[in-house]
Order: structure tokens, then sequence, then C-alpha cells
């Protein structure tokens, strides 16, 4: 009896100490691969208008890698290498991909975090697990975000390291805005990218793009546990003909900094 006591006992502080939230509806709805768009497949035919019925919030990119995409509101906003800012056409069609339909359930105050490190170390400590998605979302007035962008390619299409290369970084300072995005969990390398994947927008919906780098100051996270995974699949003879076996771990890498 006093063995199963402490047992009982045992788990109950398990569960005060890292409080999971309970099981939430939303689900992760992603179009196509990250590992497809490293090897260069950059015209999809899943179209905008057809995304924002997926989610409000996400990133992704657009048919020809022609800038990044923000999914902020329900509205899709394209930020292109010049740093302009346009509401995609619901005509629009994308290679790549993420949404969800964001409802926060969890807040972590952030005091202060000096780069993009940093924040990441205090969002993995205030989440309750690794082995799950999770939807983010900061919004208010950031000291820096640095992003990128990257220009519209013509066939033959280079990978995605190689695109980056002349990619156009853009540094906000004292700015207000949004930092979204998702983390993913370990298990999904090749499928999309593990761990963090941020885009910013300002406030203004005149900058944003791929967080590279930011500051955060006396903001608060919020999170959005995901337990549900929609993946659809190109259907065109790019893809099927694609050799996926080579790990691409290394082109991420590069591609994320």
């Amino acid at each position: 009896m006093r063995r199963r006591f402490f047992a009982v006992l045992w788990v109950c502080l398990i569960f005060a100490v890292f409080p999971f939230t309970a099981y939430s509806g939303e689900e992760l709805f992603q179009y196509s691969t990250i590992d497809a768009l490293l090897a260069g497949v950059y015209d999809g035919q899943l179209k905008c208008g057809e995304l924002k019925k997926k989610g409000n919030l996400g990133l992704g990119t657009f048919n020809a890698l022609d800038g990044e995409m923000v999914v902020l509101d329900g509205q899709v906003y394209q930020v292109k290498v010049d740093g302009k800012v346009s509401l995609a056409p619901d005509s629009g069609k994308i290679p790549f991909a993420a949404v969800t339909s964001f409802t926060p359930e969890e807040f972590l105050p952030v005091k202060k975090a000096a780069n993009l490190t940093e924040l990441t170390k205090i969002m993995d400590q205030g989440l309750p697990t690794k082995n799950i998605f999770y939807a983010l979302k900061i919004e208010g007035r950031f000291p820096k975000v640095v992003a990128r962008s990257v220009p519209r390619q013509t066939r033959p299409y280079p990978p995605l390291a190689k695109a980056v290369e002349k990619q156009a970084v853009f540094t906000f300072t004292d700015v207000e805005g949004t930092i979204l995005g998702f983390r993913c969990p370990v298990f999904v390398k090749g499928v999309n990218v593990p761990g963090y994947h941020l885009h910013f927008l300002t406030k203004d919906r005149k900058g944003g793009g791929h967080v590279l780098d930011c500051v955060v100051e006396n903001l608060t996270v919020q999170v959005d546990p995901i337990h549900k995974f929609n993946l659809v699949l190109p259907e065109d003879r790019e893809f099927y003909r694609l050799d996926l076996d080579k790990d691409k771990s290394s082109d991420l890498k590069k591609v994320e900094k």
C-alpha cells in the first residue's frame, strides 16, 4: 500500500511539473516536403485560395521560389526579394507551405532573448514535450529582427542551398510586428524542418521574411499544441521522379542560416 501511495504521488508530481495540455483538435496542414523544396521542386499545384481554407497562420513560399510566404489572420502575404509585401492572389500557386487554425492554449513570457538561439532555448524550456507540433506567435515591438527573402528562380531550377546564396537580408530595428511559425519534432526530418521555422511580418504589412535572427524583450509567445498532421503530396511528374534518398540535413542548415 505504501509503495502504491508513493507511485501515485510520483505521477502527480510529474504532471504538476510538466502540465501537459489536453488534446487539441487543431491539425498542421502541409503541402509537399521540405526535402523536395531543398532539391529544387519550386512549382506546385496548390492555390493560395485553397491554402487559406486550411488555416489562418503559417508559412511557405510561392511557385518559382518567388519570395517568402507569411500567413497571418487568414491572409497570405508575399515578401519579395526587394522587400515589398503584397497580398498573394487566391490563384497564386504554392510548392511548399504549412498552416494551421491557430488558437493559443499556452503562453510563455520572454523577459529577454538576445538572439534567436536564446529565444528557441527559452521556448524549449517552457514546452511540455518535444514530440508534438507547435504553432507559435509573438506579437509586439521587437528591438531587432533580421529576415530574408529569396529571388524568383528560372528553369532549370537550382537546389535551394544555391538559390539562397542570392538572398536579400533585411534588418528591422525597434519594429512592431509578428513572428510566427512552427516547432516540429525531430522525427519529421525530410518532411518538415525539425525544430523551429519562423517568419516575420511588420505591423504595417510593409516588410518581413524568413527569420534569421531576432531580439525579444518583455513579450509573450502564444503557443498552440498540435497533435494531428495532414500531409498532401504533389501529383506531378517532377515530384514523382525526384530522388529523395539522400540526407539533406546539411543543405537545410545552410538554408536556415
